[in-house]
């Protein structure tokens, strides 16, 4: 098979800068393909000619796939990490969303530190105030749910949010905002 690989080297090159219109890739598919003759076992084979181009083919075809799923897959990467945007002339440019390493630490610490004030509450109000800013329920559901009126569920989560602001005063770069509901 090398015999017949010598033969048809040329024309083979030839046939790979068609097929891949790189010629560096076209060389990269000829040494590969000469890789791939020396793992095969020997055996009658009917045509050789077609049978090196067949093999050429389909490395070609192969790296192609390779190349679709690598794109496939860095472009979805970069769709979760960063944030694309066009410019003004049209240019496409990445924006990365991804918090800086010191940021992420901030933010994990704060997040600590508001799970720690949030244990800290009274049951009931720790209670109403999960199911109402966490869980998204409506003071009505909440009401419902804890068996308590209304007013009791505003009195709860009133309550919270004041030992919250208190525990969170100087945790994270924020600087405490009132709330509507318990300031006023």
């Amino acid at each position: 098979m090398f015999a017949m690989y010598d033969l048809h080297r040329d024309a083979l090159l030839r046939f790979l800068k068609a097929r891949t219109r790189e010629p560096a890739e076209a060389e990269d598919v000829l040494q590969e393909l000469w890789i791939r003759l020396r793992q095969i076992r020997p055996g009658p084979i009917a045509n050789g000619r077609a049978y090196l181009y067949q093999m050429a083919n389909n490395l070609v075809l192969d790296r192609e796939r390779e190349r679709r799923r690598r794109t496939a897959r860095d472009e979805k990467w970069v769709h979760q990490t960063y944030e694309v945007a066009e410019g003004a002339a049209g240019e496409v440019y990445t924006v990365d969303t991804a918090p800086r390493p010191d940021q992420a630490i901030s933010e994990a610490d704060e997040l600590r530190q508001l799970e720690l004030a949030i244990a800290s509450l009274p049951a009931r109000a720790r209670e109403a105030f999960c199911l109402h800013r966490i869980h998204g329920l409506g003071h009505a559901e909440v009401a419902a749910r804890m068996g308590i009126t209304r007013s009791a569920v505003e009195k709860h989560i009133a309550l919270a949010m004041k030992h919250l602001r208190r525990r969170l005063l100087h945790c994270g770069p924020a600087t405490p905002v009132a709330s509507p509901m318990t300031d006023g």
